[in-house]
């Protein structure tokens, strides 16, 4: 007995239990799961790098390998991602069997993006190996990514306005799918014909494209249910452009994805829109994806668990957010600066916890404060090491004002969210 208390007080302990609480949460949090499959230098990582933000050090350094043939990125960190893409390489090679990653993976993929050369036309073993995949799991969209466009018109900038728009047919209605200003008006498809959403270029486009389009287009037809071409370059490259197509792939991404998973996209995009400010536009990624661990521990029906969760997920996040900025992470100056924050929220989280004892109102109410209160606190938090940065501390009163309005916010963003 008298070791088991012990075991209780230990900080080894209380770790060991946070830990293992992370591990069930992240299974039960959507992280919408990428399979990136193609060969190499198809456009991968600059699909991974397009949709997070992240850079070429980060993506190297963040892949951890998986299995023989694959690696995995979790975005922003393992920790509490927000995205998680699986690369599997080696496809032109003799041994690799999809198998492995089958087992795996198969059955918590949510798409599979297949990254193919416009005008690379020798894809007999992406499609071998894509059929086994998607015979294990026939109802899994697969979206086909056309991507170096510009090798069909070299020297050249890319066609604009983009040239390619989308049916988006829903049932027995007809709808269209907007991209850049671009909308496509076709006649419902009949049951003959195939229901696959493919671009429909305008007369701008260069032919050559056209053509190897349709034609990767006929060859996978089977397989995959959308067609984007893109091309995602550097901007040293010197392309007006260098996210060609990329705001067609996020739409189809969003309609392609199960409704939850799909949230936390488009709440990542809400985050990180047009930051200037380069520590916080590397930190929202991290507070996002903290927000939506915690509001996955408060939406836990079982009152006064995630009372015991919620801190340990918030001193991960300002460790991760001190580190980022460069500042000392000493535990006295957290408790220090979380007090002057957390006025009256032990209170609003009691009242959270009875709340749970109302079956569906409570698990609602209780993951919009948890989620609410860490996106708070990690922007306060970052507002104290920015003004730290530029040579002064804020007052606590500053701080706490700055801290309520992102609470306020937060709040409203997730009632609308948890609707």
């Amino acid at each position: 007995m008298i070791q088991g208390i012990g075991r209780l007080f230990s900080g080894k302990h209380r770790d060991e239990q946070l830990q293992a609480s992370l591990v069930r949460l992240r299974q039960r949090t959507p992280v919408p799961l990428f399979w990136l499959f193609g060969k190499t230098q198809s456009g991968k990582t600059s699909v991974i790098k397009y949709l997070t933000g992240a850079t070429d050090a980060e993506i190297g350094q963040g892949f951890q390998p998986c299995t023989r043939f694959s690696r995995l990125f979790q975005f922003p960190s393992a920790d509490a991602p927000l995205l998680t893409f699986l690369d599997t390489r080696g496809i032109d090679e003799p041994g690799y069997d999809p198998q492995e990653d089958l087992e795996r993976f198969g059955a918590t993929a949510h798409v599979i993006i297949v990254t193919v050369k416009a005008l690379d036309h020798a894809q007999e073993n992406v499609l071998r190996h894509l059929r086994a995949i998607h015979a294990a799991q026939p109802s899994r969209p697969i979206v086909l990514l056309l991507t170096c466009l510009h090798e069909a018109y070299p020297q050249r900038q890319h066609p604009q306005p983009y040239p390619f728009s989308w049916q988006w047919p829903v049932g027995n209605r007809q709808q269209t799918f907007e991209t850049d200003g671009a909308t496509a008006s076709c006649p419902q498809e009949t049951d003959t014909e195939k229901a696959a959403h493919c671009p429909l270029p305008t007369a701008h486009c260069p032919l050559d494209l056209v053509r190897s389009i349709e034609e990767q287009r006929r060859r996978f037809e089977e397989l995959a249910g959308w067609v984007v071409p893109v091309d995602l370059t550097r901007p040293e490259d010197g392309f007006d452009d260098p996210h060609y197509g990329g705001e067609a792939l996020k739409r189809v991404l969003l309609q392609v994805l199960p409704t939850a998973y799909r949230q936390t996209l488009i709440t990542l995009e809400e985050a990180s829109h047009e930051l200037k400010n380069l520590y916080l536009r590397q930190a929202m990624p991290h507070i996002v994806g903290y927000s939506v661990l915690a509001g996955t521990a408060g939406a836990v029906p079982i009152p006064w668990v995630d009372l015991l969760i919620l801190p340990g997920i918030q001193t991960r996040m300002v460790h991760q957010l001190a580190h980022l900025y460069g500042q000392p992470q000493a535990g006295a100056r957290f408790l220090e600066l979380a007090s002057t924050l957390g006025l009256g929220m032990l209170a609003r989280q009691a009242v959270r916890e009875l709340l749970k004892f109302v079956p569906y109102v409570g698990a609602v109410a209780g993951a919009v404060l948890a989620g609410a209160s860490t996106y708070a606190l990690g922007k306060a938090f970052c507002y104290y090491f920015t003004a730290v940065h530029q040579g002064h501390v804020p007052p606590p009163e500053e701080l706490r004002h700055y801290y309520q309005e992102q609470l306020a916010q937060a709040e409203r963003s997730w009632s609308l969210t948890h609707k």
